[in-house]
């Protein structure tokens, strides 16, 4: 079980330095090296990952880097979103969906979202202006709304953050400066997915809560050091070759599951 905290702890790094990508790995963690139930385990992400960034979002706020009002315009909307799905979408399952398990189909479509988030962290950030792009910042707003509901509704069902999805739509749309847009993404994710998790504790799940604390208290650690380090280190390569490792496990998660 040592190389599980061990992860955990990496997670955790991962997330405070780049403030997307780590949370994408609690998932496989949780499932392959502890052996908890996929069900189970997005729920488990949920509380690890908003505990984590919770964390992480205190030390950016102590630096003065969240802007709370673009929080608000993406976090509530998502944060309604998501505890929607994991109280109301995730317990009514059918047993069997397009001729796989319960617990099979969500990690098949956690490891598509894995992939997807990969080719978010590996291509180049320069990309054509768009529509969205180079129009005021008012008529953006309903954009970021629109998404933050989107990206509650993928984390209800997968248990990850969706920071990937979150930082980019912050720079994008409210046009935050990349550490702001880390800093708020975390804070974010912190809401989201805590109060997800609460609609799990209102639900059936079984909970061992000792292995889960532990387990958030290593990728804490984890986040503590990320933030410190979140300046001093390039993120920009450690996101690519973050997200190569990611669209690594994201495959074989697809081959280990279907084949």
């Amino acid at each position: 079980m040592l190389a599980g905290y061990l992860a955990a702890l990496i997670m955790g790094l991962t997330l405070g330095m780049i403030g997307a990508g780590g949370s994408i790995l609690t998932v496989p963690i949780l499932v392959y090296i502890f052996g908890v139930n996929p069900i189970l385990a997005t729920a488990y992400s949920l509380f690890v990952v908003g505990t984590t960034a919770l964390v992480g979002a205190l030390g950016f706020a102590r630096a003065g880097t969240i802007d709370y009002r673009a929080a608000a315009l993406f976090g509530l909307p998502s944060v309604a979103s998501v505890f929607a799905v994991r109280l109301w979408v995730v317990p009514n399952l059918p047993a069997e969906i397009l001729g796989l398990g319960k617990g099979t189909f969500v990690l098949v479509v956690f490891a598509l979202v894995m992939l997807l988030a990969a080719i978010s962290m590996i291509r180049p950030k320069k990309e054509p202006a768009s529509a969205a792009e180079t129009a005021p910042q008012a008529a953006r707003v309903p954009i970021a709304i629109a998404e933050g509901l989107f990206v509650g509704a993928i984390t209800g069902f997968v248990g990850a953050g969706g920071g990937f999805l979150i930082v980019p739509a912050l720079v994008f749309f409210l046009q935050l400066s990349m550490r702001r847009a880390i800093g708020t993404s975390l804070l974010v994710i912190a809401c989201k997915s805590l109060i997800g998790f609460c609609g799990d504790v209102g639900g059936s799940a079984s909970i061992d809560w000792g292995f889960l604390f532990l387990f958030t208290a290593v990728s804490s650690i984890g986040i503590i050091a990320g933030v410190r380090l979140s300046g001093k280190v390039p993120a920009g390569r450690l996101k690519i070759a973050f997200g190569w490792f990611v669209l690594l496990t994201g495959i074989a998660i697809i081959l280990v599951e279907l084949f």
